[in-house]
Order: C-alpha cells, then sequence, then structure tokens
C-alpha cells in the first residue's frame, strides 16, 4: 500500500559558510544532511576572506588553495558545487530546505549565487520551500526563558550538547538533531515556510 501521501516532505538540513556577514559575500563551504545522506563541497571564494570570518571558521586562502585550520582541502567551483546540490535535492524528491537564520542571510546569498549561473529556477523545481528554524524556534520556545536563541545555544539548552559550530556540517548535523527534539507540527512547519520569490517579493516591498 502507499502510504507516500500520509507522509511530510523529507527535510534537509542545509548551513553556507562563507567570507564574511555582508551579503555580497562569496559561499566557502555548502553542506547538508537529511536523516544518513550528507552533502559537503568546499570552494575557493573569489573574494578574501574577511579576517574575522577566517578567526570564526578556520578557512584562510593562499594561493588559491583553500585551507581549512592550515590545512588544504578539495574544492569544487562553485557552478558545480550548486549543480552537485541540485542532483542532491532532486535523489530526496522535493524536500523542505530548512536552516537556522536563513531568511536574513543564508537564502538570500544562495539566491545571489544561483542567480549568476540561471540555476535559480532548476533548484526551485526540486525544492518544497525553505523554514528557518530562528523564528520557528522563538515561537515553540517562548516561554522557556531562554535568553539566546542562537543554534549553539539552542543544543547545548535542549539537547546539552557542545559541537564544532561554523563548520557547516557539523552545524548542519546538529540543526538536525535540534529540529527533531523541538516536534514542530506540520502546521507550525508552514507557517514558517517560504521560497525565494516570496523572500524577494518581502525584500522589493520594505
Amino acid at each position: 500500500m502507499d502510504s507516500s501521501s500520509q507522509h511530510p516532505p523529507c527535510t534537509v538540513f542545509f548551513d553556507l559558510e562563507t567570507t564574511g556577514l555582508d551579503r555580497s559575500c562569496d559561499l566557502v563551504q555548502l553542506a547538508a544532511v537529511s536523516g544518513s545522506h550528507t552533502f559537503n563541497l568546499f570552494m575557493v571564494p573569489r573574494r578574501p576572506m574577511q579576517p574575522s570570518a577566517s578567526r570564526i571558521t578556520g578557512f584562510s586562502v593562499r594561493r588559491q588553495r583553500l585551507f581549512l585550520h592550515h590545512r588544504p582541502v578539495l574544492t569544487s567551483s562553485l557552478r558545480e558545487a550548486l549543480v552537485s546540490f541540485i542532483t542532491f535535492l532532486q535523489m530526496l524528491g522535493r524536500p523542505l530546505l530548512v536552516g537556522h537564520n536563513i531568511r536574513r542571510f543564508d537564502c538570500p546569498v544562495l539566491a545571489r549565487a544561483l542567480d549568476e549561473f540561471s540555476l535559480r529556477s532548476d533548484f526551485q523545481k526540486h525544492l518544497g520551500g525553505f523554514v528557518d528554524t530562528l523564528p520557528l524556534a522563538r515561537q515553540l520556545l517562548k516561554d522557556s526563558g531562554l535568553q539566546s536563541f542562537k543554534q549553539e545555544n539552542l543544543v547545548k539548552s535542549l539537547l546539552g550538547v557542545s559541537y564544532a559550530a561554523h563548520n557547516a556540517l557539523e552545524d548542519v548535523q546538529a540543526l538536525q538533531r535540534l529540529y527533531w527534539a523541538l516536534k514542530p507540527t506540520a502546521n507550525q512547519i508552514q507557517q514558517h515556510t517560504f521560497t525565494l520569490d516570496s523572500l524577494a517579493a518581502a525584500s522589493v516591498n520594505h
């Protein structure tokens, strides 16, 4: 019997590491996880790493090579990484892409990269939408007395663990565990779901 109609959409947790915190920054790492499926690619950025970003993430660039904590890492071109990411989403059948504080930062940065290679429509075809766990956690934990809704703090408070924050793969693995602990209902998820197009419309109207 086909019970797929009762199943909620598959969920993919994703995170970017970048050369800085402004929206014109470049991608350095794109990681995602869905259950036991993982995706993790590195790119040599075309913009210089900001010293503050290097300190936080451990990434540095020398002679067109990317290093993580002074060790060279294997890199893809940005276009290759985006195409591979679309293939990863396609394999999971129009999943929801979930991340922490993505509406303000990761989604605009990702949208700009997709637009640069005319990949946005292909990307959106294989996606059910985005969910930002920052407002979701604020809603679910509004009576918890928590002072900070940073992902690290939520993971520490709810799961009692610390992890290597600011490595995109560690971040998404921790976020997946956090999301399962939050147990949002389908209705709560729906309230916080958006698309790249709705994001663009909102920024135009502001």
